[in-house]
């Protein structure tokens, strides 16, 4: 059984920047595929990066490519989530996803291709 722990969210202004990070537990990082995702209110769950069990390769939905920066910290089991150039729009509650099997790209977009699930962490951009 896989742990998701997510941590690092808070209230930002706009412009400003976050890191989040989600430490796994019970199976090492590199060899689970994980994601963020994000929801905010009334809105569907919506997919934002992804890195791919042992090669490491990462996945961005397109719109937040450049501003937001996924990456995998193998010596503390973790997962990263660093965001630029925050705006109102990136508020939501942000989740860490997980699952041990291998995806192919367009897989890593669907959020029930994930086995495990953190229990969110909410940013919010505001002056």
């Amino acid at each position: 059984q896989v742990q998701l722990v997510e941590s690092g969210g808070g209230l930002v202004q706009p412009g400003g920047s976050l890191r989040l990070s989600c430490i796994a537990s019970g199976r090492v990082v590199r060899e689970l595929t994980m994601a963020w995702f994000r929801q905010s209110p009334g809105k569907d769950r919506e997919f934002v990066a992804a890195v791919k069990r042992s090669s490491g390769g990462t996945s961005y939905t397109r719109s937040l490519k450049g501003r937001f920066t996924i990456s995998r910290d193998n010596s503390k089991n973790a997962l990263h989530l660093q965001m630029n150039s925050l705006n109102d729009e990136d508020t939501a509650v942000y989740y860490c996803a997980a699952t041990s099997r291998s995806l192919i790209t367009s897989s890593l977009w669907g959020d029930h291709e994930y086995d495990y699930w953190g229990q969110g962490t909410q940013v919010t951009v505001s002056s």
